[in-house]
């Protein structure tokens, strides 16, 4: 994240035969804002998440529909034990294969994503999320997790697919397998990775729900912390490749070549601390978990439709009824012949289904109010139990299927004083819950309009979500922040506490250790015995006993800059080693390092063997340095810097004294998001809390 190299890493490439040490060392020869390369990687990653998704649609469906017709028939035998014994089993099975993939192989493939990636593209460091082993893992277990009827949803899952797509895209591919091509070096800076990575964040939330302006809006009002022109073209030409390859995809599968796929598949509508403890005790308790949610999920969804009523079909239904099929909206289940038992039709399906048949229209006496209250009161259990459990989890389609619940429950209470379909209250009950948990307004407005195809719904839909945002700001922050908190992802909020503005950066920096220097020639064995005793990422470099600008005086004391940790790995490392303490010539920079090398961010110090001979010896740190990083003067409040910080994408911000003069260092701190969160400022300053009670009150 060491956007303070952005600027080195874009500076525009000169002659080098004009070049001075004063100029850094990582340049390139142009900005990939104007490069067609950025188009061409955009149009990968929305080609191999729209590929990607249809193999995650087709496994589902085939396997969740064969596991169904299955149960039918045990039904129909009345073979009742021996239906749940089989529907337990099988969803066993697939619980089984996804928590062993998650908490053995890629423990960051559990969940939905979302709130890691909110905080990558907030600046934060999210080791191993976006790595080669996530990948194929959040693939397969998305696959065995949905099809396991488990109450979840593959939307965040495919959200967290696509942005792994483009990360290793960016870089060429895995860390022990990536590619050294030349072009690929352009997006070896945090900028330009983190527009690709939100352009595929756009592009999971497109393949999930096949609406392209949603996911640019979801992306721009939930993940994306940076916005500028250049991305919003990057991420609609990702859009348009998504859309194109799953309309393909869907006109091959409705010609029936993709086995039990037909109209389902994609979603298109005509307790967490508890587990944070249960999961800290080890991989078994893990998996013993998410089994444990299998277990219980497969017995309520088989057991409670035989609760319900049979209802008569109505020869007046749009669909035929009753059906045996996978898909339908008048399942038989264990009904008689002409009768369909209503909670079978939402529980013994799949998600999308559900959400389907609950959002139908010109169906006011397809379901009973009992039928409903079950299906909303259980989906609300499911909901608090299944997210956390180690299997890759998505929270877009348990939220839709809670709201579309009491949503059409509403609709069937106020039947007799409206004349307001029961499908549009539940596609509003589901609305109205995403924008209260979420605190999305306009990208769910928008990808609301997307699926109903109904511009009709666009004013009631936006009242609905203004209120429901209204009310859930009131109470708490949003589901993502509050998992970015249990986390302990150090996210900086767009907006400041009010008390900040009472706190200077000076006074921040005073509560911390005393911040540590290097020379502008620095000793081998200092360099080490740095690297090796702190864990900080950057380090400010001062000269002294320079000359005084405009006069023939010295003793003057410079910042010359701030030069990363992996910079002075990779000296280290490259033996850049002088027996005296001097300036270096171009010469010997250019011949020992070039930019690509120093573009690499995983070598480690304890990667790096140094003689005892060379611990004596001397490293010119000029050439590796940032001599324009940002600084703030010590009397700025924290408000302002961390307004800067955030807007900027800084990891390391530099407090300079606001007098200067004999015996005034030259730097007075170093500050990192962790020293800018409200909970780390107030640790360190107690008594601060009163004035964040007092605001909150006024």
């Amino acid at each position: 994240m060491e956007a303070e190299a952005d600027s080195v890493v874009h500076e525009e490439e000169r002659d080098p035969e004009s070049n001075s040490l004063n100029q850094p060392l990582l340049k390139r020869n142009r900005t990939l804002s104007t490069s067609p390369l950025a188009l061409l990687l955009a149009f990968l990653v929305g080609l191999l998440t729209g590929l990607i998704a249809t193999v995650i649609n087709l496994a589902i469906e085939n396997i969740a529909g064969y596991k169904l017709l299955a149960i039918v028939g045990f039904i129909k035998e009345e073979r009742y034990l021996s239906g749940i014994a089989y529907f337990t089993c099988v969803n066993f099975l697939l619980t089984l294969s996804a928590a062993v993939l998650c908490v053995f192989f890629a423990p960051t493939a559990a969940g939905p994503g979302i709130p890691e990636i909110k905080a990558y593209l907030n600046g934060v460091d999210t080791p191993n999320m976006f790595g080669a082993t996530t990948l194929p893992v959040k693939i397969v277990g998305s696959i065995g997790a949905v099809s396991a009827g488990l109450d979840l949803g593959k939307e965040g899952p495919l959200v967290h697919i696509a942005s792994c797509i483009a990360s290793l895209l960016a870089q060429g591919g895995p860390d022990n397998y990536r590619l050294k091509w030349h072009w690929l070096c352009y997006f070896n800076n945090d900028r330009d990775h983190r527009d690709i990575i939100t352009c595929g964040s756009s592009s999971g939330v497109c393949a999930a729900f096949r609406a392209p302006v949603g996911g640019i809006l979801f992306a721009l009002e939930e993940v994306a912390t940076w916005w500028r022109s250049a991305l919003l073209w990057r991420t609609f030409c990702s859009m348009a490749v998504v859309v194109v390859v799953l309309r393909a995809f869907i006109e091959i599968c409705n010609s029936g070549k993709c086995g039990l796929f037909g109209t389902g598949g994609l979603i298109i509508f005509d307790v967490l601390r508890l587990y944070n403890l249960i999961n800290q005790k080890g991989k078994f308790h893990k998996l013993l978990l998410a089994l444990g949610v299998s277990l219980f999920t497969s017995v309520c969804q088989y057991c409670l439709p035989f609760l319900a009523q049979c209802r008569p079909c109505d020869p007046s239904f749009p669909e035929a009824c009753p059906t045996n099929d996978r898909a339908g909206n008048f399942k038989q289940f264990n009904c008689p012949a002409g009768h369909y038992n209503d909670l079978a039709t939402l529980l013994l399906t799949t998600n999308d289904d559900a959400v389907r048949n609950i959002f139908s229209s010109n169906t006011s006496s397809e379901f009973h109010h009992t039928s409903i209250l079950i299906f909303f009161v259980l989906y609300c259990i499911l909901g608090l139990i299944t997210f956390g459990i180690a299997v890759p989890s998505g929270l877009f389609l348990p939220i839709i299927l809670m709201g579309s619940g009491y949503g059409r429950l509403l609709g069937m209470l106020m039947g007799s004083y409206t004349n307001l379909d029961q499908g549009l209250f539940a596609v509003l009950g589901a609305a109205s819950l995403m924008s209260g948990s979420m605190r999305m307004t306009v990208s769910v407005c928008v990808i609301f309009l997307e699926l109903t195809n109904n511009l009709l719904l666009l004013p009631i839909t936006m009242i609905v979500l203004l209120i429901a945002k209204t009310v859930g700001d009131s109470f708490n922050p949003s589901i993502y922040e509050i998992i970015l908190e249990l986390k302990g992802l150090p996210f900086l909020d767009a907006n400041p506490e009010p008390w900040m503005r009472n706190l200077t950066v000076a006074e921040l920096a005073d509560a911390k250790p005393p911040v540590i220097t290097l020379c502008g020639i620095e000793k081998v064995s200092r360099i080490v015995d740095v690297l090796k005793n702190t864990s900080h990422n950057a380090f400010p470099v001062v000269d002294e006993d320079v000359p005084v600008p405009g006069t023939v005086a010295t003793g003057a004391t410079e910042l010359h800059g701030l030069i990363l940790r992996a910079h002075l790995v990779q000296a280290l490392k490259k033996k850049w080693f002088l027996t005296e303490k001097r300036r270096t010539e171009e010469w010997e920079v250019r011949e020992k390092f070039n930019w690509v090398e120093l573009s690499e961010r995983e070598l480690k110090i304890e990667q790096v063997a140094v003689t005892r001979q060379e611990m004596e010896m001397y490293v010119d740190l000029h050439p590796l340095t940032n001599t324009t990083p940002y600084t703030v003067v010590e009397s700025m409040s924290v408000a302002k810097a961390m307004v800067l910080f955030r807007q900027v994408g800084l990891r390391h911000m530099l407090i300079v004294p606001k007098y200067q003069g004999a015996g005034v260092p030259a730097v007075v701190g170093i500050l990192t998001r962790q020293d800018l969160r409200a909970y780390n400022i107030l640790t360190a300053f107690p008594h601060l809390a009163s004035h964040k009670e007092q605001g909150k009150h006024n």
